[in-house]
């Protein structure tokens, strides 16, 4: 890790920034780097209600999960008032983890920062709640000393450099957790965004305390690396990734940064999540180790935060996300790698403009698969519930 922070920290001296005006006496950071969430994360400052929408067909939305119309109360606990992203996963012990992106609370400077400030590029929730069809109640998060959710995976926060540190996917193996993030270089316009590198980083107390892992560093093309680490052919198609077990493996479907490529796929033996050369890429007709840029796509289309699980009740994985359109679509397949089904559109952007980023939850259990998604409106996450037909 110390290799990457000091390439990162020689590029930030050539960025050239123009920090906004700031009263006498302030420092620090300020504002979200999130590509998608808007200027004010509070939904009444940018002329929204906070509340649920209405949608027609097998789909419905539950409640929110974040933010001040939240059950959760998650700024009077967490200090989060605006969020997006929402990726789960069990963590072996009774918990579901949940990873979010860009978050923002209430300012404890106003002066300097005005109403919502206390950037942080990712914090991490708890829950124990098994009956979701009143929603997801939340547990637990790791915090700060001021007592409000944490950045668990540190960012420079300098655009250029490294604008922020997104999670993609987590998984739990023998007691570890696993998180797969991406260091952000820019963001662009919506839906696109550059990459440093993506890269693990485990937890053995829960989710409490992380450590990067550089061996499982995968460079992207132009991205700032550390010295002596060259682009790898391929790797740019793993900067974002969805990973699921099956059959003693650890499947990765990864995409490059950005919502607008395909997805390919790779696998690792459990044991070895963390050993870049035991992974094996689907080539279309078997598997080739250790060579990413062999992948070729399981799924077409522009694709971006893909979600993918087993249901059982269909006994299919299931594929989520949104579409280039900016809907949510469902592709289901039998196996892992395919073949996929055309993509199924469960929610529309003319019924909800601007969803995204639509996570599976795991405990989904029968006919009801529940699904966290953000609206960029108020930058805040909603569970939602689609009904599944055999």
């Amino acid at each position: 890790m110390f290799g990457v922070v000091a390439a990162l920290a020689a590029a930030a001296v050539t960025a050239v920034a123009s920090p906004a005006m700031a009263a006498p006496g302030c420092v620090g950071v300020s504002g979200v780097g999130s590509s998608g969430g808007p200027a004010n994360a509070a939904p009444w400052l940018n002329g929204n209600t906070g509340g649920l929408p209405g949608l027609s067909g097998r789909t419905t939305a539950i409640e929110k999960v974040t933010g001040t119309y939240s059950p959760n109360k998650t700024v009077d606990r967490f200090n989060v008032l605006g969020t997006d992203l929402g990726i789960m996963w069990d963590n072996g012990a009774g918990q579901i983890l949940t990873a979010f992106g860009d978050t923002t609370g209430l300012s404890r400077n106003p002066t300097c920062d005005g109403l919502v400030g206390e950037w942080r590029s990712n914090v991490l929730f708890r829950s124990s709640d098994r009956v979701l069809a009143d929603g997801m109640r939340i547990d637990s998060a790791p915090k700060d000393g001021t007592g409000q959710a944490r950045e668990i995976i540190s960012g420079l926060k300098i655009p250029g450099v490294e604008a922020s540190s997104i999670p993609t996917s987590g998984i739990a193996v023998n007691g570890v957790q696993y998180l797969s993030y991406m260091s952000v270089r820019n963001w662009g316009e919506a839906g696109q965004w550059s990459t440093n590198y993506s890269q693990i980083a485990t937890s053995s107390d829960n989710g409490e305390t992380w450590t990067t892992r550089p061996e499982t560093l995968r460079p992207n093309i132009g991205g700032v690396l550390p010295a002596g680490v060259a682009p790898v052919a391929g790797s740019e198609n793993f900067q974002m990734s969805s990973m699921v077990k099956d059959g003693g493996f650890v499947y990765n479907y990864g995409t490059p940064a950005g919502r607008s490529g395909e997805v390919r796929l790779s696998r690792v033996p459990e044991g070895a999540i963390l050993d870049l050369s035991a992974y094996e890429y689907w080539n279309g007709n078997g598997w080739i180790l250790a060579d990413p840029a062999a992948a070729v796509p399981v799924m077409d289309g522009r694709i971006g935060e893909i979600s993918v699980q087993y249901n059982e009740f269909l006994g299919k994985f299931v594929a989520m996300y949104a579409d280039a359109f900016s809907s949510i679509v469902m592709r289901t397949a039998p196996s892992p790698v395919g073949p996929w089904t055309a993509p199924e559109t469960l929610v529309n952007l003319v019924e909800v403009p601007g969803i995204y980023a639509a996570y599976i939850h795991p405990w989904s259990s029968g006919s009801d698969l529940y699904f966290l998604a953000t609206t960029w409106a108020d930058y805040n996450v909603m569970l939602m519930r689609t009904t599944l037909l055999r």
